[in-house]
């Protein structure tokens, strides 16, 4: 899995942890595809403030799942209900995973 999509799914994951702004601006930058200099124009702040914001969020992110493993976690269920044959064991998974 390429970086990104790594993030935005621990985002997905753990997107109630952050600030409303911490989370408009890792929306904007990895949902939206803007740039810092666009994020920096929309909410009249620097384009270093940002920066620096998306990337205090990028090492929260991984600091929670090494301390966590949800998406690990998450992507073995995944795994594991993708080998299964057993239609129940395939429902319990997709329930837990709801």
């Amino acid at each position: 899995m390429i970086e990104r999509e790594r993030l935005i799914k621990l985002f997905d994951i753990y997107s109630s942890l952050f600030t409303d702004k911490q989370a408009l601006y890792f929306k904007d930058y990895y949902y939206e595809d803007l740039s810092l200099s666009e994020i920096a124009d929309n909410y009249n702040v620097s384009k270093t403030i940002v920066g620096k914001t998306i990337n205090k969020v990028e090492k929260k992110l991984e600091e929670y799942e090494k301390d966590l493993n949800v998406l690990k976690i998450i992507d073995g269920l995944v795994a594991i209900k993708e080998k299964t044959n057993d239609s129940k064991t395939k429902k319990d998974i997709e329930d837990l995973l709801k």
